[in-house]
């Protein structure tokens, strides 16, 4: 039942949300504050209580649920948390608090509507972490994205109806792929026991022909690399990110992209170990072109909130580049740089919202001469774009360099061409810098530096930056068994190689107690 919680109360919180707008405009606000809080405190609780009684072996999950739902289909209310599903959670409701603070004074019309929507999406996500049980999976994977098309459609910029829709038709297009494979493997369970299941476990069983485990991973990576998303289904994100209010914009690059993240460290690699081996050069290979093509890009924009959507492919990309590395420390790395990119992400779209209210315009060829003016802003924006170039000390060059490290054995030529993506992110995050807050001077007497709650908000995300930079033993430990598990299943293929790199240093980083590479 506490499972059900998580997903609950930021669900049924909703609703209430709506209803406080009669009271006061900031009556809503609060409510989502507060929900959100109350669901990261039981999170918390729950992983942290039930660490110590977490099996050994695949599918050991540090809290189950199961409740039969509809059996004949072999439907079943199945949740389970497991560290990495613990991760992610306290990352959603992070970012969900962080993206109502920065909706605080953007968001001025039909306030309760809007947080109703944020909550509705986030407990979807959270659902989404959850569910094991495939056909509930899917349902929680649908729930998130209506609640989302309406925060764009409704409360974005000028372009907003063409974004949402692009958003839609794209999201909906990869999930539908998705579910056609979802009740293939549930009928391919029928044809082999005589009926039919979508339980993660039973799946797990499966005796697939090499044929229709490569159609079937094809259709689970094309639905995740949707989300991810990654070339060539990324065109949806740039219009989407500009065009979607600040707090969505935070929401969708924070925990939504890393839905698809975690869909394919979940099912795609541990469901089809063989097939994922065989397409491996081409996933490795559309990751890098993600990092180098959208950082070309980044460093060509002169929005600053299309800048700062095209570096989130380029970084996104090297997810995509350690999920199918095979290693243990290359996965590792994928979920340091999972949680690093929705903290630094979110820090620089509030940056770029906050410039954007007080310029009226995302032009960066329009600002210049804040460093003096707005001392907060100023050094809120170079720490996230530190972070974003991958400075040492910041948890972005600790996922960045366990990606790299941990998948060179596999792809050396790869590994070699993702590293210029490190690069280029100093061009254009330096660049950013440079336009904004120096440069040519222009009238800055009006602009305004961030208010207390506006910069304590991003002051937490920085910290939390150099704390997990400094001490990324947090993350690594509690995502280690989980990281095991998906290394077992990957080497359980005869064709898979046995990855060399991850042994010394990874054992290193989880056991040791001064865990900085």
């Amino acid at each position: 039942m506490s499972l059900w919680l998580l997903i609950l109360i930021p669900i049924l919180a909703a609703p209430f949300a709506w209803m406080a707008q009669e009271q006061s405009r900031s009556a809503p606000r609060w409510v989502t504050i507060v929900a959100l809080s109350v669901d990261g405190l039981l999170a918390l609780f729950i992983g942290i209580g039930n660490h110590a009684a977490q099996a050994s072996g695949h599918g050991a999950w540090l809290v189950e649920s199961s409740i039969s739902w509809i059996p004949r289909w072999g439907i079943s209310l199945h949740l389970g948390l497991d560290g990495l599903s613990l991760i992610l959670i306290v990352l959603t409701v992070l970012v969900g608090v962080v993206a109502t603070m920065a909706s605080w004074k953007e968001i001025q019309n039909r306030v309760g509507l809007f947080h109703c929507n944020v909550l509705l999406a986030l407990g979807g996500v959270i659902g989404v972490f959850l569910a094991i049980d495939l056909f509930l999976f899917f349902f929680f994977w649908e729930l998130m994205l209506v609640p989302m098309y309406l925060l764009i459609v409704i409360w974005g910029h000028a372009q907003r109806r063409h974004a949402s829709f692009k958003f839609f038709l794209f999201t909906q297009a990869g999930s539908l792929v998705l579910l056609v494979a979802i009740v293939a493997l549930a009928l391919l369970h029928q044809q082999a026991t005589g009926h039919p299941s979508f339980d993660y476990a039973d799946l797990m069983e499966l005796t697939l022909s090499p044929e229709m485990a490569r159609w079937l991973m094809l259709a689970f990576l094309i639905g995740f690399l949707v989300k991810l998303p990654a070339p060539p289904f990324h065109t949806w994100l740039p219009d989407t990110y500009t065009e979607a209010p600040t707090g969505a914009t935070i929401i969708l690059a924070g925990i939504l992209a890393k839905t698809g993240a975690y869909g394919l460290l979940r099912f795609t690699i541990p469901m089809f170990p063989e097939a994922m081996h065989e397409f491996t050069p081409i996933a490795m290979g559309l990751g890098v072109v993600g990092i180098l093509y959208a950082a070309l890009l980044a460093c060509a924009q002169t929005d600053i909130k299309r800048l700062v959507a095209y570096s989130s492919i380029s970084h996104m990309g090297f997810i995509l580049l350690g999920a199918f590395a095979g290693t243990e420390l290359a996965l590792q790395g994928v979920v340091m740089q999972m949680v690093a990119h929705g903290l630094s992400t979110g820090g620089l779209f509030l940056v770029a919202g906050a410039l954007e209210e007080r310029y009226q315009t995302r032009e960066m060829g329009h600002m210049g001469g804040l460093w003096a003016v707005t001392p907060r802003l100023a050094t809120m924006a170079l720490v996230f774009a530190c972070a974003s170039l991958g400075l040492p000390g910041m948890a972005n060059f600790i996922g960045e360099f366990l990606i790299l490290f941990g998948s060179y054995a596999t792809q050396p030529i790869m590994i070699i061409l993702a590293s210029l993506g490190m690069v280029m992110a100093a061009i254009y995050s330096l660049g950013m810098m440079q336009r904004t807050f120096f440069g040519r001077q222009q009238d800055t007497r009006s602009v305004q530096d961030l208010s207390n709650v506006a910069f304590g908000t991003v002051l937490l995300i920085a910290a939390l930056q150099i704390c997990l930079g400094l001490y990324p033993r947090v993350v690594l430990s509690t995502a280690q068994p989980v990281m095991k598990q998906l290394v077992q299943a990957a080497a359980s293929s005869p064709t898979m190689p046995h990855p060399l790199s991850e042994s010394l240093l990874s054992s290193h980083l989880t056991t040791s107690q001064g865990s900085t590479p």
